[in-house]
């Protein structure tokens, strides 16, 4: 099943993207990709509705979802992902992109990373929640 969700998803985007615009997004990676570019298909008014906007929101929630794995790891503490909402982080990456555009939107991502409140949780809490 999951793999069929999967196959339906590089369908679409596959069939919504022109070649042009698709081929650094799918092979880089949005977050690597040059701000510079980025910053000209971005469409922050039109939310998750413009791909580049999705593609970038989608590819920051994985990042962030794995910094949190790290930041449990090492310091029993983590991000809450509620505070990162679609309309928030691409406005974020927006802004550092029209800002920057020889940068990164990863950059902006690892700044709003250190950035950010952590919350702190006991090592019990994270590591053996079933043992309680």
């Amino acid at each position: 099943m999951r793999s069929l969700c999967t196959a339906t998803l590089a369908l679409v985007i596959g069939a919504a993207v022109p070649a042009a615009h698709a081929e650094p997004l799918v092979t880089k990676g949005v977050g690597l990709s040059n701000c510079g570019k980025l910053v000209n298909d971005m469409k922050p008014s039109e939310g998750l509705n413009n791909l580049p906007n999705a593609l970038l929101f989608y590819w920051i929630q994985g990042y962030l979802s794995a910094a949190n794995i790290y930041l449990l790891n090492e310091y029993t503490n983590y991000i809450n992902l509620d505070t990162a909402t679609d309309t928030k982080m691409i406005k974020l990456v927006y802004d550092y992109c029209k800002a920057n555009p020889d940068k990164t939107p990863i950059s902006a991502i690892d700044k709003f990373i250190r950035d950010a409140k952590k919350i702190d949780v006991k090592e019990s809490e994270v590591f053996d929640p079933w043992e309680q």
